[in-house]
């Protein structure tokens, strides 16, 4: 029960990363705020929750939207009174090309959900969070914040971008005892590998060569980036704030 007694928010919770931490987040003692723009998605996360004998609620979401955002923030203190954690998780790949092939508005879309979601998400949970005298915000970047991958620019600037504002309001905040730090995913076995596009021959040919970067010789599970959130999240980081952390079986060695 590490995270007994907190409120947690954790967005793009429908699925993937998301959906395992608030799992665990939920089996460790907080009640979590499953945020998810797809309403099915997010109620099945709760479902399951509850079905396990925890405490979750539904909030829809659209992270690039600040009144979305706001009352995600006030579900969580209506229903439960406060927020202790700010999970900004949710994200998606957009479209892949040399850049001079990108159109604005793809890369508008990325940048809105990768980057701008996350500064939303951490605008609003930062008031709540003062007023009861701190709290933990973790934000879901990437290695591709720090590598870059062929035909993946906007991607790789949203999570580069990430890392920053990370660090920066790890900065801001630390003396008023609200820690922010990030979590740098490899590939994952997450629904993100089937929205690769290009039909499942594409997929399996993307799988393979993301294979031959981890020096581990997997891809990781959603519930190893789950535990590093929990940890995160828990009184057992009261002294990490301002920290990417990699969980990439080894990516940024090679």
């Amino acid at each position: 029960m590490r995270l007994k007694d907190k409120v947690a928010i954790i967005t793009g919770s429908g699925s993937g990363l998301g959906r395992a931490s608030a799992l665990l987040f939920a089996k460790e003692g907080a009640k979590v705020v499953v945020a998810d723009i797809v309403p099915v998605d997010g109620e099945e996360t709760v479902r399951r929750i509850r079905g396990n004998g925890g405490d979750a609620v539904f909030a829809q979401v659209d992270v690039t939207k600040g009144a979305d955002c706001e009352n995600m923030v006030k579900v969580a203190v209506e229903k439960y009174g406060k927020l202790d954690i700010m999970f900004n998780n949710a994200g998606i790949l957009g479209a892949a090309g040399p850049i001079a092939r990108i159109t604005e508005e793809q890369w508008n879309q990325v940048i809105s959900v990768n980057l701008t979601g996350v500064f939303l998400g951490t605008k609003y949970a930062i008031p709540e969070m003062l007023q009861r005298g701190g709290g933990a915000i973790i934000n879901t970047a990437s290695v591709g914040g720090i590598i870059p991958t062929r035909f993946g620019a906007p991607y790789c600037t949203t999570k580069a971008a990430v890392i920053q504002l990370t660090k920066a309001t790890a900065l801001d905040y630390a003396a008023r005892n609200i820690r922010a730090n990030c979590i740098l995913p490899g590939v994952m076995e997450t629904p993100f590998l089937s929205k690769m596009g290009g039909g499942p021959d594409r997929i399996e040919q993307y799988r393979q060569i993301a294979l031959r970067s981890e020096p581990i010789g997997r891809f990781g599970q959603p519930e190893e980036v789950a535990q590093v959130a929990l940890f995160l999240a828990s009184d057992e980081a009261s002294f990490v704030t301002g920290s990417a952390v990699a969980v990439d079986g080894g990516m940024l060695l090679v």
